[in-house]
């Protein structure tokens, strides 16, 4: 899940990475399966309309990326422990919240795999 604006940013260059302020704050940046995305959705960026879903294939990730349950929250979420290269990014999916301030998990995004975060 990443701001429309920084991701078009990274995405500008294809040869470049997308790095997440969550990167030099905490040394990762902050992943979800598609099962888990509504949870961080929902609970840290209710009613915001800027936002997208980066499906990224993690075979093209050469950072170590480790399942962490970093705030006892119960949820062992995916975190990568560096940049996010543009290329491995396979969709950019709109992600507007609805009327209510919530989120919906896009159709298109129920067959994501357990290889694909978000």
């Amino acid at each position: 899940m990443a701001p429309q604006d920084r991701w078009s940013q990274a995405a500008a260059k294809p040869e470049g990475d997308y790095i997440d302020g969550s990167l030099s704050a905490e040394g990762f940046i902050h992943c979800s399966t598609a099962d888990q995305v509504l949870i961080p959705a929902n609970d840290r960026f209710a009613g915001r309309d800027d936002l997208v879903l980066l499906v990224i294939d993690l075979e093209r990730v050469p950072s170590r990326t480790v399942f962490e349950d970093c705030y006892e929250s119960g949820h062992a979420f995916p975190h990568i422990y560096g940049p996010i290269p543009v290329a491995a990014v396979t969709r950019v999916v709109p992600f507007p919240c609805e009327p209510d301030g919530r989120f919906q998990l896009p159709e298109m995004l129920s067959s994501a795999s357990n290889q694909e975060f978000i």
